[in-house]
């Protein structure tokens, strides 16, 4: 078989490269150094691409890469992006979401702490001037007072779990949310926005769109209480510039912390000038652990897009993904995973799919089944499978989808099942997703398992006797085979063992695993 082809086209830390130069089925250019003309004339070799904020994705890119499926933007913005251009040429764009989490939170926090105690200016007056006044430098506490969140995602939650760690009342404001998100850490719900506006801090964790382009102005401003504090940590321009220049201007707005401007670099921007402004220059990403974390969740992304396997994080899939709430994601990269894996522990001609879906996510089964039916093909045939014609694909090679939605699904809140039925018999796999964002296989032909879709996966099913799993160890332990994750499943008479090991099976490790007399089947899969 042939590699895939992985470039990487900006400077990502070591440990992405050397996640992806370990992978035995890519070939990985690491073409960062490069000017971006030469870069160009290696572009056709390239199945996928890794990039940052250096590199122009534009139609003179995208007209040098004939084989591109997919661009991995390691980071959270893909303002360099043409995402329309990608997506006419079939080219999915993904970008890493969640690695800067912890780095943007605790920034958030900084910024609070500044605003409250005036640390920066107090350092600078004894540092700088050798002036030790301190009457200059009575602050206020965080205890009692209130602080009002917009948006309740991966950072606003986590900054308001922080912030209630000082005693604070926090209040949070997220249309797109389940309350119990927010209540069931002690924080406030409300639907009301100028509950938010009276507030003694405010910070805004939303992206950057039409509904939250200078979503607080003049208007919102005028609200407030006298003395707010407001912090901007996420995207340039969900506060107006302007609106807000005039207000701490005025004092109204005591303090502010801004980490993003409208356009950057924001050397010359207005607010600079204002001594109750506290600022950085968008460095919310910029610690070594997120540096290190957005290399290897972009070096996963980009391994994945290139088997096929899934498409983690994909900004341009052919499903309005504000129609959809946020659990869904998570939900469509676990159905084309679990898709993806029963196609290669099943190599036959299939006949039919079909997919139950228990619970809220059953609603969504469409957009389900097209994901599903991307992770079969895109084993089978490959590269001419994508989100749009997968459902057109299998019609033509006459595979028959069935849908089943069920209101009560058990145990678990939602379940998908998928079933392949090919000429050999039928394989089934359940999962679903824990904690929002960590999907689990949950069962495997009736047997119970509990294990996350991911690595190089042994599925061992044999009769239910002892001595199998030393048998398993040692043999592996002898290629030197280290076993990351085993978890087993037991049903009737017989045992069904999924191993993730860290390095790749030859077919030799396999026939050797299979010789154990109590063995009834051995597959290998790779996610």
């Amino acid at each position: 078989m042939s590699k895939y082809t992985i470039i990487v086209c900006d400077h990502i830390h070591q440990s992405g490269l050397d996640l992806l130069e370990k992978d035995t089925e890519v070939e990985v250019l690491n073409l960062a150094h490069l000017p971006k003309d030469e870069l160009k004339k290696e572009l056709h070799k390239a199945d996928v691409t890794i990039t940052r904020s250096s590199t122009e994705v534009d139609e003179d890119f995208l007209e040098h890469c004939p084989k591109l499926r997919a661009i991995v933007r390691a980071g959270v913005g893909v303002d360099n992006v043409d995402i329309e251009s990608s997506s006419k040429r079939g080219v999915v764009v993904m970008n890493v979401p969640t690695a800067n989490t912890i780095a943007a939170v605790e920034l958030t926090c900084a910024h609070i702490l500044n605003a409250i105690r005036n640390f920066p200016d107090a350092n600078a007056q004894l540092k700088n001037d050798r002036k030790w006044k301190r009457e200059d430098w009575y602050g206020t506490e965080l205890k009692d007072k209130k602080l009002g969140i917009i948006g309740f995602g991966n950072i606003g939650s986590r900054v308001g779990k922080r912030m209630k760690a000082f005693e604070m009342d926090v209040i949070t404001y997220d249309p797109y949310i389940n309350p119990a998100k927010a209540t069931d850490v002690g924080v406030t719900y409300t639907r009301n926005f100028d509950d938010i506006l009276s507030c003694d801090i405010i910070t805004i964790h939303t992206p950057k769109n039409k509904e939250t382009i200078n979503m607080i102005d003049v208007k919102e401003i005028g609200k407030m209480k006298e003395g707010v504090i407001l912090i901007n940590c996420a995207r340039g321009g969900l506060y107006s510039e302007d609106a807000l220049y005039a207000a701490l201007e005025s004092k109204k707005i005591r303090w502010a912390g801004i980490d993003v401007f409208t356009k950057e670099p924001a050397i010359h921007n207005k607010l600079l000038d204002l001594k109750n402004l506290y600022v950085t220059p968008h460095i919310g990403a910029n610690t070594l652990e997120s540096q290190e974390k957005i290399a290897i969740q972009a070096a996963e992304a980009a391994l994945e897009a290139a088997r096929g396997s899934s498409f983690p994080n994909a900004l341009n899939l052919p499903i309005k993904e504000n129609e959809l709430p946020n659990f869904m994601k998570a939900y469509l990269e676990l159905v084309q995973k679990m898709a993806f894996f029963a196609i290669q522990v099943n190599r036959d001609e299939i006949r039919s799919v079909s997919l139950e879906a228990e619970g809220e996510v059953r609603e969504y089964l469409p957009s389900l089944s097209t994901f599903a039916l991307v992770g079969i093909l895109n084993a089978t045939i490959g590269d001419k499978v994508n989100y749009v014609n997968a459902p057109y694909v299998a019609k033509e090679r006459g595979i028959e989808v069935k849908l089943e939605g069920k209101e009560s699904c058990g145990i678990y809140k939602n379940q998908i099942k998928l079933t392949l039925l090919t000429q050999n018999g039928t394989f089934s796999v359940s999962g679903t997703v824990f904690n929002e964002n960590t999907p689990k296989i949950v069962n495997i032909n009736n047997f119970a398992l509990d294990i996350e879709p991911k690595g190089k996966m042994i599925l061992f099913r044999n009769d239910d006797t002892p001595g199998v799993i030393g048998f398993i160890g040692t043999t592996l332990a002898k290629h030197n085979i280290n076993i990351a994750d085993f978890r087993l499943g037991r049903y009737g008479k017989e045992a069904l063992a999924l191993i993730v090991v860290d390095s790749a099976i030859s077919q030799n490790i396999l026939d050797e695993l299979a010789s154990l007399e109590a063995c009834i089947s051995i597959k290998y899969a790779v996610l």
